[in-house]
């Protein structure tokens, strides 16, 4: 993770800074964009259970379904893997120095998107936690 804001200068989609401040709303901006994170238990999808897809909220590209989606107890929603391996970009982030921890990002666009922790033993198939920013993410739910 960087201490600079997120550029989608190297990805495919191009995100405009502005046009999407003033599409979101300030604390989904500050998580994408600058790599936030919202306030544990707080978020929209971190308790849901509707059958989708869930996309990136920057460019919407489709990023994890609900049916690799558990409940992990973390506070935010958690997933045990993407939907493609390259739907997300694994980023090493040393901000909580000596604590190294993978950040997630949006393949497409770079968004933040949250972080991935490995070997902590849910009984999911992976062995992974996609711990993952609600407001980062856009729910399309299965018609």
């Amino acid at each position: 993770m960087s201490d600079k804001p997120i550029s989608s200068e190297n990805y495919p989609v191009k995100i405009d800074e502005a046009a999407l401040a003033a599409r979101v709303d300030p604390l989904s901006f500050e998580v994408l964009r600058n790599a936030a994170t919202e306030v544990a238990f707080t978020g929209e999808y971190t308790d849901t259970e509707t059958t989708g897809v869930y996309k990136c909220k920057a460019c919407t590209a489709e990023l994890f379904r609900s049916d690799t989606k558990f409940h992990s107890g973390c506070g935010w929603p958690s997933f045990y893997a993407p939907t493609e391996d390259d739907a997300v970009e694994l980023i090493e982030d040393r901000s909580l120095f000596p604590r190294v921890r993978t950040e997630v990002r949006c393949a497409a666009c770079g968004s933040h998107l949250g972080h991935v922790f490995k070997g902590e033993g849910f009984d999911v198939p992976t062995d992974e936690r996609w711990c993952i920013n609600s407001v980062a993410l856009v729910l399309e739910p299965k018609k």
